[in-house]
């Protein structure tokens, strides 16, 4: 099981463009529809919105995928 973060926490992860930092504001236990992709999620693997820090974009991501920052 991958760790665990709650909303607010900030957080890092790997993107396509290098690592990108942002804050969760919305956490997935079931699944969910995001931009046109069906996102599964459960209470045991929850999947994170985070609202990245430089340009406000959402992201979804399972929490494998993140590490906090202090």
């Amino acid at each position: 099981m991958s760790a665990r973060f709650r909303v607010g926490d900030h957080v890092s992860w790997n993107s396509e463009v290098g690592i990108v930092t942002g804050r969760i504001v919305k956490v997935h236990t079931r699944d969910f529809d995001y931009k046109g992709h069906t996102h599964h999620a459960s209470v045991d693997e929850p999947q994170y919105e985070i609202r990245s820090d430089k340009t406000d974009h959402i992201a979804a991501h399972k929490g494998s995928a993140l590490q906090r920052i202090e």
